[in-house]
């Protein structure tokens, strides 16, 4: 079975599994496909077009009515006979009685009717695309945030420390000063830079707030601002994609040409619906009723039919001079729907390209930035151990600092943008499923 099989079983699943309060990324996305809004929203609208996919609908079955009626005329009635003589009666009322089953069966219809059939089984493919590509753009919106959360949380942890080396200055400093050693202004300028690290860190609690609540506004989860600890704590990415293997995956199974095709083959089938008017048209009608007439006058009372009835209709339409113009229109739609599915081709050969780049350069800047961070702290241990010493400024020791923090804050932008490139060249790859887990 494939895995749109298995994320269609987790929808259904019962929420009450899902109590335990630490998230991996396979977690997020199951309690998601179960709740999302969206996705639930596409699923009953594929179950409308499932529903729809019938041989009655296609209107290859004969419609069936029964009735039954009553009537009556209350009139006043006045005669002139041959002979000269009137006859006036009033108050006559005759009265109907009827009932019947009747039977209508369009037999042929110019194949129209397979086309119809053919019609609402690719607009049944369809709704199973559209699902597809809402699963799909879901699971890349909430990997994209789940590492984000990740990232923020990464961000947080060196803000904190670079606070906690801010503070470690400041108690220094103001050593220093205190015996005398050491300006007021290296004082005022330590706690400047303390502060402003402890600013940076209040803003940063706001920005993982802001990340949590959309992971979990993703997930449908109705309490927005519960807390969320995940099971990782660094972004790890696959560096071994290739290139060809996503381009052969992409022309195979990304959704959106795949919904491109569909609507291409509706085109096809709109030009036979036209085409059908040049065949004869074939329907069959039968009843069978009961009937009885009640008079007030005449020679006999009443009368009574039961009884069965039949016909045959054959015809064709030999006009209609609507139909130039609509097979016209039919065969530039298909034309309009190829240009439409080439143009997408090249649009997702583009942003494979521009994406690959993307990736190896990211990949790239990962190594030299880790390359980066190492040399950094190592220039910062010195820095701290001159400073200490009495042989380093404090300006310079801030700049060791910021050198610091801005290779940990490029370490981890890196990693992210390599993460969402491989989000993104696994969506048009159609693979993105594969963060399931099946």
């Amino acid at each position: 079975m494939n895995r749109l099989f298995y994320i269609t079983m987790l929808i259904l699943l019962p929420c009450s599994i899902y109590g335990q309060d630490v998230y991996d990324l396979k977690r997020c996305i199951e309690i998601g496909l179960q709740q999302n809004y969206d996705i639930r929203i596409i699923r009953n609208e594929q179950l409308i077009s499932d529903n729809n996919t019938t041989l009655a609908n296609a209107g290859y079955l004969p419609s069936v009515d029964l009735s039954a009626g009553y009537s009556g005329t209350l009139n006043n009635v006045e005669q002139k006979l041959s002979s000269g003589e009137t006859n006036k009666n009033n108050g006559v009322n005759n009265q109907n009685l009827n009932a019947g089953i009747n039977l209508s069966w369009t037999v042929f219809d110019g194949f129209k009717i397979q086309t119809n059939y053919s019609r609402l089984k690719e607009l049944q493919q369809m709704g199973e695309t559209n699902t597809r590509i809402t699963i799909e753009n879901f699971i890349a919106d909430l990997s994209t945030e789940y590492y984000n959360y990740i990232q923020q949380n990464i961000r947080l942890n060196n803000l904190k420390y670079a606070v906690k080396l801010s503070k470690e200055r400041l108690r220094i400093v103001e050593a220093r000063y205190l015996i005398g050693s050491s300006s007021r202004l290296d004082y005022q300028q330590a706690k400047v830079d303390f502060n402003a690290d402890s600013s940076k860190l209040i803003q940063q609690y706001e920005v993982l707030f802001t990340s949590r609540v959309q992971l979990n506004k993703l997930m449908s989860v109705s309490d927005v601002e519960q807390q969320v600890t995940l099971i990782d704590t660094v972004i790890n990415y696959n560096p071994l994609l290739n290139r060809e293997d996503i381009w052969t995956k992409t022309k195979s199974s990304n959704s959106l040409l795949k919904l491109t095709q569909h609507y291409r083959q509706l085109s096809e089938l709109d030009l036979k619906n036209v085409l059908s008017q040049n065949y004869p048209y074939l329907k069959l009608n039968a009843g069978y009723g009961y009937a009885k007439n009640i008079y007030d006058t005449g020679s006999y009372d009443w009368q009574k039919t039961i009884g069965f009835n039949y016909g045959v209709t054959i015809g064709m339409n030999l006009f209609n001079g609507n139909r130039k113009r609509q097979k016209q229109n039919a065969k530039l739609e298909i034309e309009n729907r190829r240009l439409e599915s080439e143009q997408l081709e090249l649009s997702i050969k583009t942003s494979l390209a521009n994406m690959w780049m993307a990736y190896q350069n990211n990949m790239q800047l990962v190594n030299l930035e880790k390359e980066n961070v190492e040399t950094a702290y190592e220039n910062y241990d010195i820095a701290i151990d001159r400073y200490k010493l009495g042989d380093l400024s404090g300006i310079e020791l801030r700049e060791a600092q910021n050198s610091l923090f801005a290779a940990d804050e490029r370490l981890v932008q890196a990693m992210y943008n390599t993460k969402l490139c491989e989000i993104s060249l696994n969506q048009l790859s159609g693979q993105i499923i594969s963060y399931t887990g099946y």
